[in-house]
């Protein structure tokens, strides 16, 4: 019996130890079937996200209403109505008294306020802050080196002589900008300032880099020195900027582009922005809790932006990024953002296509929506 009991306790015990080993192989189906669901879970989670976020976007007229009455504004640069071969003083009287624009953007550009060192010209300049006056219109003046339009970056030649960023370099151009805030720091146009435009974009321009830090603060505090009783905007670097550091501005500034050529890839193509309302929304949100400064929108694409400059493309091909479709939804989209103050831009363009290439449907689909909203 002792025998008989030994032999069964063995065969008992080895049975057990093929189960065990059996069992130790149990897991490697289960880190397979592990890894299966969350390749799964991936593909599921990917297009369901996608999903979401289209109808964020397709419901965003309900999820997030329209600003209503928007301070609609207009950015203007002689410079640029001169590219086009505008007439820029009939340009810009169209825009004050035809389209109704009570809120400009303008430019005192360096190069041509101080073509020679100590030697300045604003004719151009107080005419349109005084043709802005007579009308009642405000207006928010660029100050610095980079304003818009290209190059971006604007200085005479005797500045680049002395070195950009050299102490005498920004001497100069403080110089520059308390020569012109003297000048219009008791205009009655006058409602605020726009220093440094896009101050820290680096990719685009002809400008050699983005403004320091160091720069920008220095040329800040001057500013609000200068004339303590206008606040002073900054813009950031694009749609995509964030405003981590200083200086911090009176309120900030960002542009909403829709369509535009991409150039910037091996391949070439129109690109439609992949921001959605929901994200500057967002931006803004966080903008205003970590800066408590509020945001405005200083450039809506209001015009094309095409593989060549706009007065070389024809018709068809400015439409593929500006039509009076996508005008429409430009505007619808800039309101859903909820900001008030929203500068559009392409002012000098929407005249040449009326008055060059004799179709005046982007001036009507804009003037449609300006004059369809109170200041």
């Amino acid at each position: 019996m002792k025998t008989l009991s030994v032999i069964i306790l063995t065969i008992m015990a080895r049975k057990n130890s093929g189960g065990a080993k059996k069992n130790s192989k149990s897991p490697k189906p289960q880190k397979k079937l592990t890894r299966m669901n969350k390749w799964l879970v991936i593909a599921i989670a990917l297009p369901l996200g996608f999903l979401i976020l289209l109808g964020l976007s397709t419901a965003s007229d309900y999820l997030w209403p329209k600003v209503k009455n928007p301070n609609y504004g207009v950015s203007f640069s002689i410079k640029y109505a001169k590219e086009l071969g505008n007439d820029w003083q009939a340009n810009y009287l169209a825009l004050l008294d035809d389209m109704g624009f009570k809120n400009f953007r303008l430019m005192s550009y360096w190069d041509e306020g101080e073509p020679q060192k100590g030697q300045y010209n604003f004719t151009d300049l107080d005419w349109q802050m005084d043709e802005a006056a007579k009308r009642g219109a405000k207006v928010s003046l660029g100050l610095g080196f980079r304003q818009p339009r290209w190059p971006e970056c604007h200085q005479p030649n005797w500045a680049k002589e002395l070195g950009y960023g050299s102490d005498k370099w920004q001497a100069a151009l403080n110089n520059y900008i308390t020569v012109v805030q003297n000048r219009y720091k008791n205009h009655p146009a006058l409602a605020s300032y726009q220093l440094e435009n896009e101050a820290k974009n680096a990719w685009f321009g002809e400008c050699p880099g983005a403004a320091s830090t160091d720069r920008l603060i220095e040329e800040f505090n001057l500013a609000k020195k200068n004339d303590p009783n206008h606040p002073v905007f900054m813009s950031l670097s694009d749609q995509h900027g964030f405003p981590a550091g200083q200086p911090v501005p009176d309120k900030y500034g960002f542009s909403v582009y829709r369509i535009v050529w991409n150039d910037k890839t091996p391949i070439h193509f129109y690109l439609t922005y992949p921001t959605p309302v929901w994200y500057h929304r967002a931006r803004a949100a966080a903008i205003k809790i970590i800066k408590d400064r509020d945001i405005f929108i200083h450039e809506l694409q209001v015009e094309p932006w095409g593989p060549k400059a706009t007065k070389d493309l024809t018709i068809e091909e400015q439409n593929r990024s500006m039509s009076p479709v996508q005008i429409e939804r430009n505007f619808n989209f800039a309101k859903r953002i909820g900001r008030p103050d929203i500068y559009t831009w392409g002012g000098e363009w929407w005249y040449w296509r009326k008055n060059t290439l004799n179709d005046p449907s982007i001036w009507d689909s804009v003037k449609q929506e300006v004059q369809g909203h109170s200041y």
